[in-house]
């Protein structure tokens, strides 16, 4: 059986060290795919569970040097394919980085000061004994103690034949610090005059690096903010009731079928059905609709939504990773570790970025020192170089905008299923709406009966008849028709031998006269053979109004009457139509009713394109058709029959009122029944892509740029240091700007 894991990794300072990651594990018999993100640390793991085992993938990822945050709530298991369980992130580092940044700092201090002193005056105070051994024990001090974390993992990754971010700082300082104790060296063994050392670009590089790690890692948490929000929201006790008396237990030992009392101003527990009791529900942090929902016996309740009056019992129905909770936790976690299909250059660049950086370096040194003969200028060169270069930024470019355009979709009711979507948006030139349900709420009303005046069979006998053959169907016209008839105190009684015929109607036999009785649109008429010049003259008769026509038929008799079903937009449906062709997008709406229902529709809510008379099977179909001429389609529905149509648009979106089917096969799952967020989304996705654009381009022009600047000579080691440290902060406070716009 496949398995999957997701672990967080400790240990990783840049893009190269994921990438060093995942060739690591995709390189291993029995792992079928690895994703490593560095901006979250996370590892997702997919492998065959006869070869391996969860804690021999985890090896894998130590061999390479790195290790796993061993914690019950940190790493987790899954069985299947599709499945996830466990929804912590990593702490962050910031806390530690600030601790060795201050204690480094405080070090450095007095070669800072001295430094700003000789660049002044052009006078170095270091001409005494004291003076040159406390620079020593400083630059000791702050080099091979705060900045050993680099000198660590440096070495590993070497024993590998391996190298990222710290082989680059490693290197860099440890050339500049020895380089130093040789021209003191000179001095006191031989005599040589003293030349200027370079034990504070060490230290202070160092200092200026894990400044910039911490505020890089400070960052990235508030990327991940939503993200941890989320996570809080649940409930951490549960009042169980029992014999009638309330006992206080932890969430962790409430079982399915438990009844819970839950009192104004507490947060519900767990997903559930009300069995006593009304209250008003405030269920903004998971859909983000401001508005209570009103919930009575029989309503549904979710885990971490907020009773604000009135005394409920609910039944528990989910615990665990069941809840709606855990599920949209499951649902952002997946997308943030996902990745752009954008990313695949900036992966590629970062495979090789150490290595081209170290060639580059050794380069800069043997130029500078054939031209000029100076040892100090070449080197103090090529240590610009190894510390300017910046993969970071690289890595944290795309994940940071996807963790932080997942989080706000999240926080606004949205949800991304992966970050596939935020680059397919700069595409979209179309989107397709799925009338019943979707445009309109799915409630559908018997607006008019007619009478074939051939026949003499009254209006409430036609009703009659539909709805004893429509009681044995699901679809929402049946069910208006068989509401219809109950409201009007009609006995219903279902016909024999019911057939339903998708996207036609149904059929049902009739005991008494012994012959078939039919509901359904024309083309259930056209399949069975029976007359439709009447029912073509209804379907053309204007004045009727509109809304969904479906014919009664009795055997013997032919076309008896007509019912006419109307479903009432949803109010904010034609400004949301508004919005999008403001956005420059053509809008369409496809629908199983006949052209003249379905064009009424549309007039009304400002759409232009009508896809008509479409059965269910046929919907993907039109779509592709659609494609084929060069538009790229966002589809939004919300039921069964629309999973193919999801599936096969460019980006599906699947309504909150959607079946499960339809959600698993949208990439965008809309947690309200409201057409808002079909424009929020797109802005969200166009916001992230945006971001992840400007993050790549400020990332390769920083390298671009800087990299030539250090060849040259024009930057100094200090000035490049403190470039590469806030190169990544930069790319991550671009990110954040999403949650601000």
């Amino acid at each position: 059986m496949n398995k999957k894991i997701i672990l967080q990794v400790s240990g990783m300072t840049c893009a190269s060290c994921a990438l060093n990651n995942e060739k690591a594990l995709t390189k291993t018999a029995g792992i079928l795919s690895a994703s490593v993100n560095f901006a979250s640390k996370k590892a997702v793991v997919e492998f065959d569970g006869a070869l391996l085992n969860a804690e021999q993938v985890k090896e894998i990822i130590r061999k390479n040097g790195y290790n796993i945050v061993e914690d019950d709530s940190q790493s987790h298991e899954m069985h299947g394919t599709n499945e996830m369980a466990g929804h912590q992130h990593m702490p962050s580092d910031a806390q530690k980085d600030w601790r060795d940044f201050l204690g480094s700092f405080i070090l450095s201090a007095p070669l800072i000061l001295e430094m700003f002193y000789k660049l002044r005056t052009g006078v170095m105070l270091a001409h005494a004994d004291l003076v040159m051994w406390g620079h020593i024990l400083l630059a000791t001090s702050v080099v091979f103690y705060f900045g050993w974390r680099f000198h660590r993992m440096a070495w590993k990754q070497a024993k590998k034949g391996q190298a990222n971010m710290d082989t680059l700082v490693s290197m860099g300082t440890l050339v500049a610090y020895f380089f130093s104790l040789y021209i003191v060296a000179q001095t006191i063994l031989w005599g040589a005059p003293l030349q200027e050392a370079y034990f504070e670009p060490a230290a202070i590089i160092i200092t200026l690096i894990l400044l910039g790690k911490y505020f890089e890692n400070k960052s990235v948490g508030q990327a991940g903010e939503a993200m941890r929000k989320l996570m809080e929201l649940g409930a951490k006790n549960a009042r169980l009731v029992i014999n009638g008396e309330e006992r206080e237990i932890a969430i962790a030992e409430i079982r399915i079928g438990d009844i819970l009392a839950v009192r104004p101003s507490e947060k519900i527990p767990l997903d559930g059905v009300v069995v006593e009791g009304g209250a008003s529900v405030d269920e903004s942090m998971l859909t983000g609709e401001s508005m209570p929902a009103e919930k009575i016996v029989g309503s549904l309740v979710f885990g971490a939504t907020l009773n604000t009056n009135g005394l409920l019992k609910i039944r528990v129905t989910q615990v665990g990773e069941g809840t709606a909770l855990a599920r949209i936790i499951k649902t952002v976690e997946e997308a943030q570790e996902s990745k752009a299909p954008i990313q695949k250059l900036a992966d590629q660049i970062s495979g090789i970025f150490v290595p081209v950086i170290l060639g580059i370096a050794v380069l800069t040194f043997l130029g500078w020192y054939l031209t000029t003969k100076n040892i100090a200028v070449a080197i103090v060169n090529a240590v610009t170089v190894l510390v300017i270069a910046c993969p970071c930024a690289l890595g944290l470019a795309t994940p940071t905008a996807i963790m932080v355009g997942t989080g706000k979709g999240a926080r606004r009711g949205i949800l991304f299923k992966n970050g596939e979507g935020f680059e397919k948006i700069k595409n979209i030139s179309m989107v397709i709406f799925d009338k019943t349900g979707t445009l309109t709420k799915g409630m559908p009303k018997v607006h008019k009966i007619i009478s074939n005046p051939a026949f003499t069979f009254p209006a409430e006998k036609i009703l009659k008849l539909a709805a004893r053959v429509a009681i044995n169907s699901e679809h929402p016209l049946s069910k208006a028709v068989v509401r219809d008839a109950e409201e009007k105190k009609i006995a219903i009684k279902a016909f024999e031998n019911f057939k339903e015929f998708m996207g036609m109607g149904a059929t049902a036999l009739c005991e008494e006269h012994h012959d078939d009785v039919m509901l359904g649109n024309i083309k259930l008429l056209e399949k069975n053979g029976i007359e439709t010049a009447w029912a073509q003259e209804v379907l053309a008769d204007a004045g009727l109004g509109a809304g969904t026509r479906l014919f009664v038929v009795h055997h013997g008799q032919g076309v008896i009457g007509a019912i006419i079903l109307a479903d009432e937009a949803r109010k904010e449906a034609k400004s949301v139509i508004a919005k999008l062709r403001r956005m420059q997008l053509k809008v369409a709406m496809i629908s199983g009713d006949n052209q003249a229902t379905a064009t009424a529709m549309a007039r009304e809510l400002g759409i232009d394109t009508v896809l008509a008379e479409v059965l269910p099977s046929e919907k993907a179909g039109e779509i592709k058709r659609l494609q084929e001429t060069g538009e790229k389609v966002i589809f939004v529905g919300d039921g069964i029959n629309d999973a193919p149509s999801l599936v096969q648009a460019d980006l599906g979106m699947a309504m909150g009122s959607a079946t499960d089917i339809a959600k698993e096969a949208g990439q965008i799952i809309l947690l309200q029944n409201n057409l808002e967020k079909v424009v929020e989304a797109i802005e969200i996705s166009k916001l992230t892509f945006q971001a992840i654009r400007q993050n790549l381009f400020w990332a390769f022009f920083y390298n671009i740029i800087a990299i030539p600047l250090a060849v040259a000579g024009i930057l100094s080691p200090v000035l490049a240091a403190s470039a590469m440290a806030f190169s990544s902060v930069s790319v991550v406070t671009n990110s954040l700007r999403i949650y601000r716009k």
